[in-house]
Order: structure tokens, then C-alpha cells, then sequence
């Protein structure tokens, strides 16, 4: 199936947003290379400047190759409650032009502007006018790529940051995709890239040359899902939290994470981040689900019935570490993803009890004061503290 150049999709990509967030905070910070993470013997980064990132530092690396790797690194603890006020600050931004918004995580989403045209103009000008917006009422900057589909608008943000805007109309795709490296195709890590390159396939215009025979005689089922891509041609809509069937978030590590405390307070921040789009899009999870990816990109997943649907922080939290630490305690190996996600989910508050739990009532009240307070005072002026327990 061809692309759809009737749609007109963007990736939006906060441009080193954590460390970006500090600068800001920070200004004595700019042009040095910034380390976000714990300074100990098992810190972990969080996430690295631009400047940092030119001597080998990325996100999730052990904070002491990080500083062999850049004695010179300025070391800054994590403030999420800042990052996430400020990602609700380019969301609400987002917001303005279509209501049409898939988030990613705290810093990307895509947004389906195809309805937007007619009243606010091309593509390009719309993609412009986010970016000036955000840098603008945040101080931030942002990468956006504009595209036909999903797959195309994620590529073409990535390929002019920081503070890029990279247009791939369809009539680009057979000149812009087929050098690129194979690694950039969704869904081909390492492990397959290597067993590609192996076989002579080192970009997208190599992979185009194979028939689909041969390819599916050595990738099964995942060989037509490659060579799609490397076509340029995705269809899968953008969907927005309210017509999703799960909300979720996950996070990929620039290496593999083996600190289970470290992986437990993702997850909690992740099930905050969840929680919150839940109600805000006026839905409840049946179930808990938690996705671990390894090393060597083998991916597993484990779910679980909650006794009720919710929108609670700490209930959502608390299935999905029960989930992780049940793996854990089974087969732990270091972790390259860690997602979760609510899934089978439901509208409305559901069904009264005759005696709540009061403990469940009690975290329920918290959730809505905290959204409360946030919607009055901006988005994100408070948030719940703790995590790994």
C-alpha cells in the first residue's frame, strides 16, 4: 500500500530535554556538556547535553564511564517535576493546532495536523509555527519532521537535530530513504542488523532490492514489515489517548540497565505518566501491562486482571512492580526497555461500592487534588513524591 500523501503527520522531539530543562533553569550551564543523574558509584545518566554527547556520554550509561569518558561533565540531579511541567507546556502548545496528539513519552508525540490545513496553512508553516511557539513560552527548542505517515515523520526528525525541521514529501522517499542506514527501520535492532549486514544489506536501498520471497525466507513474518518501511509506506493512524485501546509509556536505555531499583522508579514514573492520561482522557485500566526488552532485543511481557478499573497512580504502580519483581525474582537480566501500560479500557467511573477501600479512595483523592492544584496553578506544580518501595 503506497503512502498516504493525503495526511500530513509530525513528530514532535524536545530536543536532550531533560538537560535541556536544566540549562534553562541554569543559564551558567550553557555550552558545557551536562550529565542528568545520580553522582554514586551506581548513578546512572538520565540523559546528556548535546555538548556531553560529543565524547561518547549518552542516557542510562553508568554514570562513571560516563565521567571517564568526560572528566570535565557538570553533574546535575533529575528534577522531574520540572521536566514534566514543562512537557505539559509544549503539550498544551501541541494542542492549539490539532486534537489529534499520540504522545510517545514526556518529550515526543506525533500530531495528525491533516485537518488543520485548510485554516492554518501548509504543513511546513504549521510545523514553524510549533516550533516558534514552544521556544517561545518555554525556551525550549524542538526537532519536528513532517511527513505522510508515522514512520517518515519520526526519521525526518531525527535527521537535523537539535532544533531541526525536516520536510519528506512524497516525492522525496526514493531519494532521501534508500541511503540511510538499515538500523533506522522500526523494529531492526542490532542483533537483526547485524544478520542484514551479513548479507550485504546495509541501507533501505539495499533492502529494496530484495524480493519478498527471499526476505521472508530468511525473516518470516517480520520481512514484509521491513521492506514496507523501507518503502517509505506506513498507514497506522495516529491515535490519540481517547480512542487508544492502552496508554502506556516505555523507555529504551543507551545501555543495559542491571539496577533493579533504578528500573523500579522508571516504572513509577511511567505509571504516574499513564495515570494522568487516563484521566485525562475520562478512562479506566481493567489490566496492567509491563514489558521488558533485553540486551540481545529478545522482549518479554507480563500482565495482569486489576480487581477493578482505574485512573489510580499508586494502583497502577503497584501491579506493574509486582509484575517486575515477580520476572526479577525468576530470571532477571539487565534491561535495554522497560515500558508498562493500562490496557482494556473503560469510560465513565464505573460502578459504585458499597465500601470502598479506604486506602484506594484516599490515593484516588491525591491524584485529583494534585490535578486540581495543577490545572489552577499550571500544569505540573506539584507532583506526588517517592516511587521505589
Amino acid at each position: 500500500m503506497p503512502a498516504a500523501p493525503h495526511r500530513a503527520i509530525l513528530h514532535v522531539d524536545m530536543d536532550a530535554f531533560f538537560a535541556s530543562v536544566e540549562v534553562l533553569d541554569n543559564p551558567a550551564l550553557a555550552g558545557l556538556p551536562v550529565l542528568v543523574g545520580h553522582d554514586g558509584p551506581r548513578g546512572v545518566v538520565a540523559a546528556a547535553s548535546y555538548e556531553a554527547r560529543k565524547f561518547g556520554c549518552h542516557s542510562a550509561q553508568p554514570m562513571a564511564v560516563a565521567k571517564r569518558l568526560c572528566p570535565h561533565a557538570v553533574i546535575v540531579s533529575g528534577h522531574h517535576h520540572r521536566y514534566r511541567e514543562m512537557s505539559d507546556q509544549a503539550f498544551a502548545i501541541f494542542e492549539r493546532f490539532t486534537p489529534l496528539i499520540q504522545p510517545l513519552s514526556i518529550d515526543e508525540a506525533f500530531l495528525d495536523i491533516t485537518g488543520s490545513l485548510r485554516a492554518l496553512g501548509p504543513a511546513a508553516q504549521i510545523a514553524r509555527n510549533i516550533k516558534d511557539a514552544v521556544k517561545r513560552e518555554t525556551g525550549l527548542t524542538a526537532s519536528v519532521g513532517v511527513a505522510p505517515n508515522k514512520f517518515l515523520a519520526k526519521l525526518a526528525s531525527d535527521l537535523e537535530k537539535p532544533d531541526g525541521l525536516t520536510i519528506i514529501r512524497p516525492q522525496d522517499i526514493d531519494r532521501i530513504l534508500p541511503p540511510l542506514p538499515i538500523g533506522k527501520i522500526w523494529g531492526i535492532g542490532p542483533k537483526t542488523a547485524a544478520k542484514l549486514q551479513s548479507l550485504n544489506i546495509k541501507t533501505m536501498g539495499d533492502l529494496r532490492k530484495m524480493s519478498p520471497e527471499w526476505l521472508t525466507d530468511r525473516f518470516g513474518s517480520d520481512a514484509d514489515h521491513y521492506r514496507r518501511l523501507a518503502l517509505g509506506q506506513d498507514d497506522r493512524p495516529v491515535t490519540p489517548d481517547r480512542q487508544a485501546k492502552s496508554i502506556g509509556q516505555e523507555e529504551t536505555f543507551g545501555v543495559n540497565v542491571a539496577d533493579r531499583d533504578a528500573l523500579r522508579q522508571t516504572l513509577f514514573i511511567q505509571a504516574e505518566q499513564v495515570a494522568r492520561r487516563l484521566r485525562k482522557a475520562g478512562l479506566r485500566a481493567k489490566s496492567v501491562w509491563v514489558k521488558i526488552r533485553y540486551g540481545d532485543f529478545k522482549t518479554i511481557s507480563r500482565q495482569s486482571t486489576l480487581p477493578e478499573p482505574t485512573d489510580v497512580t499508586t494502583t497502577l504502580y503497584e501491579a506493574a512492580r509486582a509484575l517486575f519483581d515477580a520476572w526479577a525474582s525468576e530470571s532477571f537480566s539487565p534491561v535495554r526497555l522497560i515500558g508498562m501500560a493500562g490496557k482494556n479500557l473503560a469510560e465513565g467511573e464505573g460502578q459504585l461500592q458499597l465500601f470502598p477501600d479506604p486506602q484506594t479512595q484516599k490515593q484516588k483523592a491525591l491524584d485529583q487534588t494534585v490535578d486540581r492544584i495543577n490545572q489552577k496553578l499550571g500544569k505540573s506544580s506539584i507532583r506526588r513524591g517517592g516511587g521505589i518501595t
